[in-house]
């Protein structure tokens, strides 16, 4: 997905949002405020939100020092939402369809994002989920790749909704990766927040290689670019991958909630969908 105009408020929003959680030292984020600036006066629209993303979270770790903001955030939206999974065990006697259920189980942590939404209801979130339809609903086609995959991709998106993405990978029949960023960035999963959400007991867990919010493939490593192009199903989580991965021809499917207008408008749905996408398919 092109970075429209749109996106540059968000830009500069989310890194003023993320300077004031490192410090409060105002001279200090006027100053990594406008060296943003300057990179965005020069960011081209071809570029995808991720790639300037990367840009903006290294400019604010080179100027304090600070490789992980989120760290203590993340660690609190894990244990949050474990809390939720027995009454999702529960819920889901109810649903004859468990990938159905799983499947927007999994859409429903990704409410959980810093990036956009300061403040979310993960309760709320799962109720509402279950009653809403897809807005572009690719389930049946989902569920035909789910079940011929012998090696499926699952790209994680936040930390806290590393937790949710375990119901559906337990639904997954073949053999599943959890790809993972390499380093921290906003509240998006790495490796440590894999485990400590348990995705390690569904799922061998790799670093993309990349440490942008959102798969850039230009940017990962060769071990996961190999796993990406030789997986049967690529299950791709949140607006972030969504955003570096839209014009990718692989079998991906996409799954989020569309939090941001512009997102939304790219995909032609209401802000605030559930969507499970199949990958070039209008």
């Amino acid at each position: 997905m092109k970075t429209y105009l749109d996106c540059f408020p968000c830009f500069l929003n989310q890194a003023l949002k993320t300077t004031r959680i490192i410090t409060d030292d105002e001279e200090l984020i006027h100053f990594i405020l406008g060296e943003i600036g300057t990179i965005l006066k020069n960011i081209p629209l071809h570029n995808t939100p991720p790639e300037t993303g990367e840009l903006i979270y290294l400019t604010i770790s080179e100027h304090t020092g600070v490789a992980d903001p989120y760290k203590k955030i993340k660690e609190t939206n894990i244990a949050e939402a474990k809390q939720f999974l027995p009454y999702i065990k529960k819920m889901s006697a109810k649903f004859e369809d468990k990938l159905l259920f799983a499947t927007k189980m999994a859409i429903a942590g990704n409410v959980i994002d810093l990036g956009v939404n300061s403040e979310f209801n993960i309760g709320k979130e799962i109720e509402t989920n279950l009653e809403k339809d897809f807005t572009i609903d690719h389930f049946h086609d989902f569920k035909k790749a789910v079940e011929k995959a012998e090696t499926i991709l699952y790209l994680g998106d936040n930390a806290g909704e590393a937790v949710f993405d375990t119901i559906l990978l337990q639904q997954l029949p073949g053999k599943a990766y959890y790809a993972v960023r390499n380093l921290p960035i906003i509240n998006d999963v790495t490796k440590e927040d894999a485990v400590a959400a348990g995705v390690d007991k569904f799922a061998e867990i790799i670093s993309s290689g990349c440490q942008a919010p959102g798969i850039i493939l230009k940017h990962c490593s060769h071990h996961f670019c190999q796993i990406f192009k030789q997986a049967d199903l690529i299950i791709s989580k949140g607006q972030g991958n969504y955003e570096g991965l839209s014009t990718e021809k692989y079998p991906i499917f996409f799954l989020l909630k569309t939090k941001c207008s512009v997102i939304a408008n790219d995909l032609g749905v209401p802000k605030d969908s559930i969507v499970l996408k199949k990958a070039n398919n209008k």
